[in-house]
């Protein structure tokens, strides 16, 4: 099938809210009308009553809501005593808010290479990068995966690092048996709208089972304040509305199968594209029981072959096109090109295709047949 026959097909987006608000509009309608008759909209029950499932669901002591996943990090670092001059490591194949949450309290960012099958923090490489500033790791849960914490929790004792987990691409993900945004001292994540788990705007969390940890982030989230007019330290404004949360709470109770069908769709690309030469394809780590927030693919000419499958209406994209110490915001921490080298090579080669649980059989075949023409020109 030639690409311009393709694109008079519906085109089919990297990622399909429309499907999933179709599913909870009633109930999100109900529950918000609840909110505005009561103009409750910050803080109240419908926030704690998202906060208490969340933590049930992913097994956390803790959840407080936050206004989005980049400042449910830098409440994370905060609140477990980083700050200027400390050292944090991070994977350089992550998404900005890692870097920039480590920016923002005034820490040092020291990132390292990935591990190549799985595009994770690479645990040898984090110890190596230890230094006696070293305050802090931050494993990412990148695509729906969960890194190797067990792995890194001994380099984080040896020398007194904490270890705080980015689990914005992770919920209800597990390894071993144990669910990711709890495998740390504390976890980050997002509620963006095109995440496992999404709110209708920004929003976020910080996971942890330390109770004191958990009234510090509380603490610093809110003007510093426990009660009104008194401010114990210089926090920041940063709370999880009742709106977001009445959506949250609704999606909530569908994520797990949720996750199930994004799992079903995985395995569906996995069997497509087994014969389909010039394409790599992600493997799920053992141990891992991932929860594909992202099918992330290698090939060649990556950007011609994106080209060309944007061309015939397949929503590809790339997640992410530049190593954290190649973005032009992190020049400043002094790596070059090849500082990193497993990291660099998979940003030219990475392609994201469609995912999401109301994606059909067809679809993915339209996928497939796009991505074969394309590689195989």
């Amino acid at each position: 099938m030639s690409n311009n026959a393709m694109t008079t097909h519906a085109p089919i987006p990297l990622v399909d809210l429309k499907a999933q608000q179709r599913e909870v509009q009633d109930q999100v309608n109900d529950s918000l009308a609840r909110i505005f008759e009561n103009t409750a909209f910050i803080g109240g029950a419908a926030v704690a009553d998202f906060e208490q499932a969340y933590a049930g669901f992913v097994g956390a002591g803790h959840c407080i809501g936050v206004g989005n996943g980049t400042d449910a990090l830098e409440l994370a670092l905060r609140a477990a005593g980083v700050g200027p001059g400390d050292e944090v490591i991070i994977p350089a194949n992550t998404f900005v808010a890692t870097a920039e949450a480590v920016s923002l309290v005034g820490a040092i960012v020291v990132p390292v290479d990935v591990d190549p099958q799985h595009l994770l923090i690479d645990p040898l490489a984090a110890a190596e990068a230890v230094t006696e500033r070293t305050k802090a790791i931050i494993p990412v849960h990148l695509y729906g995966q969960t890194a190797f914490v067990e792995e890194l929790e001994p380099i984080a004792a040896a020398c007194g690092a904490v270890i705080i987990e980015d689990a914005a691409q992770s919920q209800g993900a597990t390894r071993f048996g144990r669910n990711a945004g709890t495998l740390g001292r504390v976890a980050g994540t997002s509620f963006y709208p095109g995440k496992n788990l999404g709110a209708a705007g920004d929003a976020g969390a910080v996971l942890t089972n330390d109770p004191e940890l958990a009234e510090r982030v509380r603490l610093l989230s809110a003007h510093g304040s426990r009660v009104k007019y008194v401010h114990e330290a210089v926090g920041r404004n940063s709370r999880l509305d009742a709106v977001q949360a009445v959506v949250l709470s609704a999606k909530l109770e569908r994520l797990a199968g949720w996750n199930q069908l994004r799992r079903d769709a995985a395995a569906r690309y996995s069997e497509l594209l087994a014969d389909v030469p010039g394409v790599v394809l992600p493997q799920q780590a053992e141990g891992n029981e991932d929860v594909w927030h992202l099918y992330v693919v290698q090939v060649e000419e990556r950007d011609r072959v994106l080209a060309e499958l944007n061309e015939a209406g397949i929503g590809a994209g790339i997640h992410y096109p530049d190593p954290v110490h190649l973005t032009p915001a992190f020049e400043h921490l002094g790596y070059g090109a090849g500082s990193f080298p497993v990291a660099e090579q998979a940003a030219g080669r990475i392609l994201s295709l469609p995912l999401y649980p109301h994606i059909t059989e067809e679809q993915q075949q339209r996928v497939v047949q796009a991505l074969n023409a394309a590689v195989s020109r």
